[in-house]
């Protein structure tokens, strides 16, 4: 047999599914990152995966993001054309104050500290975004990120419209 892998984008996906053995297709939820950032607004972190605090968000990529930060690390993988991530070493009055508060939160003002350059990821890249480190994202066209980190403020939960239904 030979298998040929298909790659997706913003541009073509099939849509998923789930094939339900004695049980109710509406305990699962079965999308793809393209599909919902093919309805979302530029860098809504639409959440797709949960396991206990840790999460999969889907980012739509699209022009110049905010300036986000995060009391612990996360990553970012591009699933669709190219992404850069500028990553600044923000001055420890910009840290989250609060240390356990889990998820990326925005930048109050401009991120202050040195600039640390940045990262040109392109479809299968995955950066590190750093613990108190200011990123912003820059897509020159749309693209897809999807980004593991904790839930936090910026979560947006979608389920009804991005579960199977039946």
């Amino acid at each position: 047999m030979q298998y040929t892998t298909k790659f997706g984008s913003l541009e073509h996906y099939e849509k998923g599914g789930v094939q339900v053995i004695n049980d109710n297709a509406k305990n699962y939820a079965f999308s793809n990152c393209f599909e919902i950032a093919n309805t979302s607004k530029p860098y809504e972190k639409v959440v797709f995966g949960v396991n206990q605090i840790y999460v999969l968000e889907t980012l739509r990529a699209e022009g110049t993001s905010p300036w986000y930060t995060c009391a612990h690390d996360e990553f970012a993988l591009c699933m669709d054309k190219d992404v850069d991530v500028h990553l600044i070493k923000l001055d420890p009055s910009q840290h989250v104050k609060d240390t356990e508060k889990n998820g990326s939160v925005l930048v109050e003002g401009d991120p202050k500290g040195p600039k640390m350059g940045w990262i040109r990821l392109r479809r299968g890249h995955q950066a590190m975004l750093p613990a108190n480190t200011a990123y912003q994202f820059r897509a020159a066209q749309p693209s897809v990120i999807v980004l593991q980190t904790c839930m936090g403020d910026l979560s947006v939960q979608k389920w009804a419209d991005i579960c199977q239904a039946a």
